[in-house]
């Protein structure tokens, strides 16, 4: 199998990573996938599999790094070729980007990308989500990101079409279930339940990539600290591969059997979680994931042009 990107990751449970002199073998019950030893510079292993010391051996000759992660992507460790420092040097490029410049092609995929999920639903169902003044401050804040100095200003903007993205959305969504706007620490209704659930695995998926590229994850451009950079690259992703799931979701299905509240938190059947892994499994897409990776990778190392595509 050839490999589009550097890395390649193994998910799941219960496969069996095999090698010979040049080759690397995945095997996934009745399924073989096979790569060429030299093409692959780092192997993500994501939940509980089995390799040999042989094939450890034989990928870091090649110069490959070995990343483990738990089943939810959260990193465990690495096992790098004896010496490597390249990591270091990645590390010193990403502190010395231009941060201005890509915050705002990642703000600008974010507005736009809920804009559309917007008009879709207005096409779809024939409704009108929004209140006066609303689609022309969303349009204008897109256009205006680009004249924007500061980061802050790129930040606090963000938010402001962030949140009123949600209320908008909000709106199409039965009043019983309490959604009115996004709250995170702890959600309080079912929906902001969901979304957070979405958003960790998404959140996941892209650390891996991450990892995946070599970048440090806790490098970002418009967020700061632990995983501020899987922060700043999920946001344009969220509204196709979480936020139509969820939205639909509880305007069609759900009820509250599926859902526990208490004074202060929502929590989520067990029914309802599995659902959810099963339906976010189909949206979230690790090949745009790694796509958006990689382009920022080569932008950074190789001043290329950075694309974001939602």
């Amino acid at each position: 199998m050839v490999t589009i990107f550097p890395w390649i990751s193994v998910s799941g449970f219960g496969a069996h990573i095999k090698s010979t002199q040049k080759t690397l073998t995945i095997q996934k019950k009745n399924t073989y996938e096979e790569y060429t030893l030299a093409s692959i510079k780092n192997l993500l292993v994501v939940g509980g599999h089995t390799i040999s010391s042989s094939t450890i051996i034989k990928l870091v000759k090649n110069g490959a790094f070995i990343s483990f992660f738990e089943p939810d992507g959260t990193p465990i460790g690495i096992i790098r070729p004896f010496g490597d420092r390249n990591d270091l040097e990645i590390q010193r490029i990403q502190h010395a980007i231009p941060r201005h410049r890509y915050a705002i092609a990642l703000a600008q995929s974010a507005i736009k990308s809920r804009l559309f999920a917007i008009e879709h639903i207005q096409e779809n169902q024939k409704i009108h989500l929004y209140y006066e003044g609303e689609l022309e401050f969303l349009h204008t804040s897109q256009d205006e990101l680009q004249y924007l100095i500061k980061l802050d200003e790129i930040r606090r903007l963000l938010r402001l079409t962030s949140d009123m993205y949600y209320e908008i959305m909000a709106r199409n969504i039965p009043p019983d279930f309490g959604f009115r706007r996004r709250m995170t620490r702890p959600p309080s209704d079912p929906v902001n339940a969901m979304l957070s659930f979405g958003y960790a695995m998404l959140f996941g998926n892209c650390c891996v990539s991450l990892i995946g590229a070599r970048l440090d994850p806790d490098i970002g451009l418009m967020n700061e600290g632990i995983g501020s950079l899987v922060q700043d690259l999920i946001e344009p992703l969220k509204t196709e591969m979480i936020d139509k799931i969820v939205f639909e979701y509880a305007r069609k299905s759900l009820t509250p059997y599926d859902y526990e509240q208490t004074a202060n938190r929502c929590m989520l059947s067990d029914d309802l979680t599995k659902k959810l892994i099963e339906l976010f499994h189909s949206t979230i897409k690790n090949e745009k994931i790694d796509e958006l990776v990689y382009n920022f990778y080569n932008s950074i190392m190789n001043n290329d042009e950075f694309r974001v595509r939602y």
